[in-house]
């Protein structure tokens, strides 16, 4: 298959056109035209990724953040991201990138993240994308335990079920009272602090949490938080969406191998 076969499949799944007005979804360097047989999926479009996208031979890779999300003038061998623009067209590599348009989508980010924390469905948007006349899109994801648990142990049930990282996981609350009702939200998700409250849930779990708006959520009493790392939240998504690319590939596609990078690609390094 060619890239733009690939492509044109892929965005069936993740239509371009939910992502926000202010990210830059995409294809972002590669040749429509040149064939396609190895797609490595990551998190974060940085030198180690492509590193091993070298190394495996991928012609294409998918990741969830962009590598080019503000306008530039330049992408000159003397700055990073020019240097893996260089890079990525010297192999013949192409990169494509899947962000709010795979946060939004049914199923998206936030339905991996829920799978991999241990919710069970029926599972609904925090904060439905009011375009959707099904009300099934949007950011986030409300679900629930099978059964209660005391919030330590879905701490721990979190930990064990996202990727391991310096920072780890942070919890906000009194550990031992009981929860079932969880929203979750891929990446960083204060900004739907409101929609948590307003959705009464037990704990509201995604990433890149503050300070203050964590205390202010406390002290009113509205749950428990439990912060992740950015990459460890939004990594289970790479699995499902090449296991949904490859689906929809159907026979045209058996030659098309998936790959989903394990390289931690946190910003965060060491934690002391």
């Amino acid at each position: 298959m060619t890239l733009h076969d690939v492509m044109a499949v892929f965005e069936g799944i993740y239509d371009p056109g939910w992502a926000a007005s202010w990210d830059a979804v995409g294809l972002v360097c590669g040749d429509p035209a040149r064939r396609v047989e190895r797609i490595l999926f990551a998190v974060d479009p940085v030198a180690e990724v492509v590193d091993e996208a070298a190394e495996w031979g991928a012609d294409l890779i998918v990741t969830h953040h962009p590598l080019l999300l503000r306008g530039v003038t330049s992408v000159a061998a003397t700055t990073p991201k020019g240097r893996l623009v260089h890079r990525l067209i010297t192999s013949g590599t192409a990169l494509y990138t899947a962000h709010t348009n795979a946060d939004t989508a049914d199923p998206g980010v936030s339905d991996a993240l829920a799978a991999a924390v241990g919710l069970r469905g029926p599972l609904r948007p925090l904060a439905p994308d009011t375009t959707d006349p099904e009300g099934r899109r949007g950011i986030g994801r409300v679900g629930a335990l099978p059964e209660p648990l005391s919030l330590r142990a879905f701490a721990r049930q979190v930990a064990a079920g996202l990727p391991e990282t310096a920072a780890g996981i942070r919890v906000a609350g009194d550990l031992e009272r009981t929860v079932r009702t969880i929203a979750v939200s891929g990446g960083a998700g204060d900004s739907l602090l409101g929609e948590a409250r307003a959705a009464e849930v037990d704990v509201y779990l995604t990433s890149d949490l503050r300070h203050h708006p964590v205390s202010e959520f406390t002290e009113h009493g509205d749950g428990a938080l439990i912060d992740t790392a950015h990459f460890a939240s939004e990594w289970p998504w790479l699995s499902d969406a090449a296991g949904r690319l490859v689906g929809a590939l159907g026979s045209e596609g058996a030659n098309v191998e998936t790959r989903v990078s394990t390289i931690v690609t946190d910003a965060w390094s060491q934690s002391f």
